[in-house]
């Protein structure tokens, strides 16, 4: 069966140094691990429990076949993942602190290649939900046009938007206007949008928090989130805000902890019959956040993205 909801983006390989507390430049013992932002949206979701597609380009190469792998043995659908024989796969590396910080090196490779012409809308007739959550797709490539494009199909086939603009300062560098600028353009699509506290005030341009919430809003999207770590969500919808508390975790690694947590709210949201309906509802939304809060510490407690990801059964168990 095609899947309910589909994520496009980067699939790459993080590279995590097993040296604890240490930055790149001492960093000496690194581990592969799978990730790419759309791809721990998608794995997350399906551990939960949904029927789950992935949209993107890998090198065809080892660690390619090993991310599509990877996929499959989470339980994503992996017919629109592609393979590019010009460009090798994506790597980042990561060091991890202490407090579970990260900091990020990305060498970018096939993700920013695909091309919209590849996909096989045939495949996408039955998804309710299409998230946006690549941290590369806006930098530029066929990528980013495929992203705006399959945006377009999904509005005009009256599907749910989640978007997530995934802001990386490594990639970005200086280039915060262009960033602040592209996301906006996808949040005038967007039904739901998650934040963090920086890319709210970088899109925003405000430094208060809930007037950066605010103006978010008026570029279109109706549901916003911001995540706050330990403090919990940020919730708001038509102006209406609260903060739904977190639960308590010793936090070992927050990689792919943003993105467990919308693979929460859209596995929630997969199982609504009108999601649009659903994420305008105060109080149901709230419930939704709070599932996916626990989504969201949970794979905190554990090393690498998709492999610390939580089942349904791990979420309801606390």
């Amino acid at each position: 069966m095609n899947p309910k909801i589909v994520c496009i983006g980067e699939l790459l390989i993080d590279f995590i140094c097993k040296d604890i507390d240490s930055d790149l430049i001492d960093g000496e013992k690194f581990e592969k691990k799978a990730g790419g932002a759309p791809a721990n949206v998608c794995a997350a979701a399906a551990k939960l429990g949904q029927k789950v597609g992935f949209i993107g380009k890998v090198g065809y190469d080892s660690f390619g076949k090993f991310l599509e792998r990877t996929l499959i043995e989470t339980g994503v659908d992996t017919r629109m993942l592609y393979f590019d024989r010009e460009k090798p796969t994506t790597l980042a590396f990561v060091s991890l602190r202490k407090d579970g910080e990260r900091d990020f090196i990305f060498n970018r490779g096939a993700d920013e290649n695909l091309s919209f012409k590849e996909l096989d809308l045939d495949k996408l007739e039955e998804v309710k939900i299409f998230h946006f959550g690549s941290a590369t797709a806006l930098l530029g490539g066929n990528l980013k046009k495929s992203y705006y494009e399959l945006m377009k199909y999904a509005k005009s086939k009256g599907a749910f938007v989640s978007f997530d603009p995934n802001w990386r300062g490594a990639l970005f560098g200086e280039r915060k206007e262009e960033f602040r600028a592209e996301s906006i353009k996808c949040l005038a699509q967007a039904d739901f949008t998650k934040v963090s506290d920086e890319e709210a005030r970088i899109i925003s341009g405000k430094e208060n928090l809930e007037e950066a919430v605010d103006e978010i809003h008026k570029y279109g999207t109706r549901s916003v989130v911001v995540t706050l770590g330990k403090e919990g969500t940020l919730l708001s919808i038509d102006g209406e805000k609260v903060v739904v508390e977190s639960i308590g975790v010793k936090s070992v690694d927050s990689t792919g902890a943003g993105d467990a947590f919308i693979g929460g709210v859209l596995y929630k949201l997969s199982m609504e019959e009108n999601p649009n309906k659903v994420i305008c509802d105060f109080e149901k939304t709230k419930e939704i956040v709070s599932f996916a809060n626990k989504v969201g510490a949970i794979t905190c407690t554990k090393f690498g993205a998709i492999a610390a990801l939580p089942t349904l059964e791990d979420v309801e168990g606390i």
